[in-house]
This record gives C-alpha cells, sequence and structure tokens, in this order.
C-alpha cells in the first residue's frame, strides 16, 4: 500500500538523525525521504541541537529558530508501524500518515 508517513521535529539534527534511521534501518530510497521546513520559514527547528546548542549565541535576528521541520517518507510496503517507529526513535514530534 502507497502512503506517506510524516514526522514533525523540533531540531534539524534530529531530522536528519531520522532520515538515516529511515534509509538504514528501514530500506528505504532516499530519493522516497524528503525534508522540509513547516510553513514558509526557512529554519533549524524550534530549539538549538548538538554543536548548535554549545556555539556562542549569535546576533538578534540571525537565529533561524522560527518553526518546526518535516521528515515525510513516500512508503510502498505493508508495515508503515516501522517507519514510524524509525521517525519517533529519531525524536518526532508526531507523526502521521497521508
Amino acid at each position: 500500500m502507497e502512503s506517506t508517513i510524516i514526522g514533525e521535529f523540533d531540531t534539524r539534527r534530529g531530522a536528519e538523525l531520522a532520515v538515516e534511521h529511515v534509509v538504514q534501518e528501514c530500506g528505504v530510497p532516499r530519493t522516497d525521504v524528503f525534508v522540509q521546513p513547516v510553513g514558509d520559514a526557512n529554519t533549524t527547528g524550534t530549539r538549538p541541537a548538538g554543536p548548535d546548542a554549545k556555539a556562542a549565541p549569535e546576533p538578534e535576528g540571525h537565529q533561524k529558530l522560527e518553526g518546526r521541520i518535516d521528515v515525510s517518507v513516500d512508503f510502498h510496503g505493508d508495515a508503515p508501524e516501522k517507519i514510524a517507529d524509525a521517525l519517533k526513535g529519531a525524536g518526532a514530534k508526531t507523526v502521521r500518515t497521508r
């Protein structure tokens, strides 16, 4: 069954980790996984993570912490819960199917 499974992340780091989990653990082709901001904002998430959290704060207006990030997976199999579990395991705040 074909569907799109979408995980919503607070950090760019979490979104990128989710891509790796989905590709490596679930065998989904990288061309079927997309990372994009939620809405129109160019963002790195809603909070700093990893090296960004330890860096000196950027001047006002330079930090792109304006919105969440979606990782969407075009799924063509019959076990979507495996993809959902991989997204949740990487830190997805919500997972939905479209």
